[in-house]
């Protein structure tokens, strides 16, 4: 039986503190799953559900983007992704009934965990300019105010259409091509936020701006180093394949500033020895302070150099251009400088040399703990650098791995939602429907706050997603936001964002990933991109929450319709009533896709090319992967200071907060906790248990404070903190952006601790 939803907010600053775990998964991972999945769904639909998550004939799971392999388990799901599928398939509703008992501003007061917790959206709701509450709308209504809006603007630039990554291959390509026909490349999305970094460099080192490995290589690798990386929250059912890897006899190095439980033992739940045992999966950690990453792995490749024989001569002549500007700057690293910058000591630098000199196959995966810092792309090439002294880059087993944080995050750029397009895919969109698409650049997510907060955006459009909860600067976001003339949501459930709306607002319910989606030209599926370059179909198998919801690919095409108006050449309807009609026109416009629709008839789907993987061939300026050698940055920490990065807790998936629990750190039923090295704290007078505010202090001079949280004496990097967002985006300042990606810098916030009490 499912049960109601909470009535109350529950207090989130006085949890239960225990110590943390060494294993992940297990027996508990079964139980926390079951008990969540009842909660929401009973236990029948339980069942229906969660057997067809990750399946061939299946739906994604909208959590992250982490492949399945060609052999699916029943089981092909992890605790969090069931949480996630618990969620959408939920039995609760929201309905007109609960926006006319809860006024905008009383919704504005909850939590995300509350308002997530109500259940799925059952009509289009319409916030009126002067009104206090939601009210429902008919959708042709709703597409005409929208129409309204976007006709009324100056400019074409004066709109934003942002999409979050559960967005569909179908839904993502119709966005993109309704934001250019209507004359706009202002298509912000969540990869500005997290690999915006990695995609920045990699396209300038190897050409692709994706990982360059499979699920088979990780499996053949005999080093895979995890850096900036939690699987064990984040990607669970990445575990398994690291546990595959070890007993292929491969080893493993993780470089994090906190130890996490996953890295130290996996208990597999679907094997009856990994719940009672598992496996340890560290055979080396280093706890690297906040930041510190370019310099270590500028170290090992200055190392690699002074190996004789450890260099892929012939590889690095034949396909790589900058090596001896590279091998330059390499020499010049500093150990002193070194240690100061990571924090660890000189055995473990050398240890982990070792390692990499005995293996000829190695992996380096990666996400946000190197993906949202100021030097975050020179890192990532610095990582590239050391793959390519070795030849690991275009062979079985070896590679770069950006695990990507949401379900088709990588999809969606595929699509063409970027506000940088390449002219090559503006020419062929143009080609297929007979449009002119604009080719200056558009707005990226930061750019597109500024926009708002500076008068230049007036309308904004979100595909999914909950804007204001992931966006850095909180209070700047907020105010931003209000400035807007519209604000629309396309959700399957409540959010933050909802409640901080511009002068009207709309909220369009849409079909989720376990939703049937029947069309005029019958059932109906879509596509997803998983991380490393997989097309798969998903099909949902439930009975929609509702007989007003449509789907994604419906909204756009009739928003479309709305706003294009006859003179549109865009067959529109084709494309609601048919999604096969969206895949023709993608498969002759997006590399790789070519016969599309043949293709994903196969069970499993196909993979797409990737050049410097399939042929060691490197699309790059010059035809060839690129050595680089920037400068060695990382954080500075002055005096009386923590470095704080802002992180997930087990309870959570990017903005969506299951619950207030962190069980594998020892946090149980609350969020606002900072976590400290018991010599930081003893060292700034911070004790256990106690709370304090949290102040970072920008360029600008602006104090940003975050207030309440209670502290944790956990072993962190010294000189290193941690808290959860988004209840610490607050705290991170709009300017504050990696160089060339634009990427908020949230993992290397620099705090310091007021009001102690």
């Amino acid at each position: 039986m499912a049960s109601k939803p909470p009535t109350g907010d529950p207090v989130q600053d006085a949890p239960h503190v225990t110590e943390a775990r060494h294993s992940a998964a297990g027996l508990p991972a079964i139980a926390h799953t079951l008990r969540a999945a009842q909660q929401q769904m009973g236990v029948r639909r339980t069942a229906r559900t969660l057997l067809k998550v990750n399946q061939k004939d299946g739906f994604d799971c909208p959590g992250c983007a982490w492949p399945e392999g060609d052999k699916r388990h029943t089981a092909e799901f992890c605790e969090n992704g069931a949480k996630a599928v618990a969620e959408e398939a939920t039995l609760r509703r929201v309905t007109p009934g609960f926006f006319a008992a809860h006024p905008v501003a009383d919704l504005a007061t909850r939590s995300g965990y509350w308002l997530g917790q109500q259940g799925r959206i059952t009509q289009p709701m319409y916030l009126p300019e002067g009104a206090d509450r939601y009210e429902a709308i008919t959708w042709e209504r709703a597409f005409a105010v929208i129409a309204e809006e976007l006709r009324a603007l100056a400019s074409p630039d004066e709109a934003l259409f942002y999409t979050s990554g559960r967005t569909s291959n179908e839904a993502a390509f119709l966005l993109q091509l309704l934001a250019r026909e209507f004359g706009t490349n202002n298509l912000p999305d969540c990869s500005n936020m997290c690999h915006e970094s990695s995609g920045s460099a990699l396209t300038e080192t190897i050409g692709v701006g994706k990982g360059s490995v499979s699920l088979e290589d990780l499996h053949q690798a005999d080093l895979i180093i995890v850096a900036g990386q939690n699987p064990g929250t984040n990607h669970p059912r990445m575990l398994s394949a690291l546990e595959k890897a070890k007993s292929a006899g491969a080893k493993i190095i993780s470089v994090n500033p906190l130890p996490e439980a996953g890295m130290e033992r996996f208990k597999n739940p679907q094997t009856p020895t990994g719940m009672i045992k598992g496996v340890a999966l560290n055979d080396l950690f280093l706890q690297i302070r906040i930041g510190g990453d370019q310099a270590l792995f500028r170290l090992l490749n200055k190392m690699i150099l002074e190996t004789e024989g450890a260099v892929d001569t012939a590889f690095i002549a034949e396909h790589t251009h900058g090596y001896e500007e590279f091998a330059e700057a390499a020499r010049a690293a500093d150990w002193d400088d070194t240690l100061t910058a990571t924090g660890l000591d000189r055995t473990a630098i050398e240890q982990a040399l070792a390692m990499t000199l005995a293996s000829k196959r190695t992996i380096v995966c990666w996400a946000m703990g190197l993906t949202q810092h100021k030097h975050s792309v020179p890192t990532i090439r610095e990582v590239v650098n050391f793959l390519l002294l070795r030849g690991n880059i275009g062979r079985p087993g070896a590679g770069v791995c950006p695990v990507r944080g949401h379900s088709n995050v990588q999809g969606d750029r595929t699509m063409g939602i970027f506000e940088r397009p390449a002219p090559a895919f503006l020419d062929a969109l143009d080609k297929e429907f007979g449009i002119t698409s604009p080719r200056h650049h558009g707005y990226d997510v930061v750019r597109s706050i500024q926009a708002l907060r500076d008068g230049r955006a007036k309308v904004f459009f979100a595909m999914g997603g909950n804007f204001v909860a992931a966006t850095p600067d909180t209070t700047v976001t907020e105010a931003a936001m209000r400035r807007a003339r519209l604000t629309v949501h396309v959700s399957t459930k409540l959010n933050r964002s909802h409640t901080v709306t511009g002068t009207r607002a709309l909220i369009l319910p849409t079909l989720g990933r376990t939703d049937k989606d029947t069309q005029t030209g019958g059932r109906q599926f879509v596509t997803v991109e998983d991380s490393m370059g997989k097309v798969h179909a998903s099909r949902g198998n439930l009975t929609p929450a509702g007989p007003h919801l449509l789907s994604e690919p419906a909204i756009i095409a009739r928003l479309a319709r709305a706003v294009l108006g006859p003179g549109s050449r865009t067959r529109w309807e084709a494309f609601e009533n048919d999604y096969g009609t969206i895949r023709d026109h993608i498969s002759r416009v997006v590399p790789g896709f070519e016969d599309f629709n043949t293709r994903i008839a196969h069970p499993g789907g196909f993979t797409l090319p990737h050049a410097p993987r399939d042929e060691r061939r490197f699309p790059t300026a010059t035809g060839r992967a690129n050595f680089t050698a920037a400068p060695v940055e990382y954080p500075e920490l002055p005096e009386g200071r923590l470095l704080l990065q802002t992180l997930r807790s087990h309870d959570q998936y990017n903005t969506t907060i299951y619950g207030l629990d962190d069980r594998y750190r020892g946090i149980k039923g609350g969020r606002r906790i900072v976590m400290v090295h018991p010599d930081d704290a003893h060292t700034l007078g911070l004790p256990d248990g106690a709370h304090t505010d949290l102040v970072s202090e920008g360029k600008d001079g602006t104090e940003r404070r975050a207030e309440g949280f209670r502290i944790v004496h956990y072993p962190t990097a010294r000189g290193c903190a941690a808290a959860y967002y988004p209840e610490t985006n607050v705290l991170v300042p709009l300017d504050a952006t990696a160089d060339t990606s634009n990427t908020p810098a949230s993992k290397s916030v620099v705090v310091r601790f007021e009001n102690t009490r």
